[in-house]
């Protein structure tokens, strides 16, 4: 998706993510394992609540910033909380850079204790991408795998044929 049509939609979809989880099944945000929360923005009046319920240590927001300027607790809104944020600004509906998947497994996997909330704005694509890698490097799967997993936890997850391209590269380097 283009940045200008990702700009333009974010709001009508943002309204419709939250329409769903009020007449549906599903949740703003679900439990991957011990570790990892996956989900949608963590708008600024759950955050304490994500802190305090789900003892989150660390974000990281796949999200680019005019999709959380207003809405979110900014890097230090969560250092206020005792938590550590990472930004990995990606487009919504396009995959991350293999880079930046590289980036948030390994701050994922370094932090010292506590959950690790994952979200890009419906936690469905970007934020799931992420951690499909998370678990395809813990647990040795393959993309399809990983995301099988994380569908079962969170069925409303949408990985695109390009995100599974990404994938596929992200599994080669983890065996160089």
């Amino acid at each position: 998706m283009s940045g200008a049509l990702a700009r333009a939609a974010f709001y009508p979809t943002l309204l419709y993510n939250v329409v769903m989880e009020k007449v549906t099944s599903r949740r703003w945000y679900d439990r991957i394992d011990s570790r990892v929360l996956l989900g949608a923005l963590p708008f600024k009046r759950m955050s304490e609540r994500l802190v305090e319920e789900e003892d989150v240590k660390r974000v990281i927001t796949m999200n680019e910033n005019y999709e959380t300027r207003y809405l979110c607790k900014s890097s230090k809104g969560w250092q206020k909380l005792g938590v550590e944020q990472l930004r990995l600004s990606t487009t919504d509906l396009t995959p991350p850079s293999v880079q930046d998947l590289t980036k948030g497994v390994n701050f994922i996997l370094d932090a010292p204790e506590g959950s690790v909330y994952v979200h890009c704005k419906a936690g469905r694509s970007r934020s799931a991408t992420l951690v499909a890698c998370y678990l395809m490097k813990v647990h040795n799967w393959s993309p399809e795998e990983a995301v099988s997993f994380i569908k079962d936890k969170r069925p409303h997850v949408m990985i695109l044929p390009s995100h599974y391209e990404v994938l596929r590269t992200f599994q080669q380097t983890l065996s160089d």
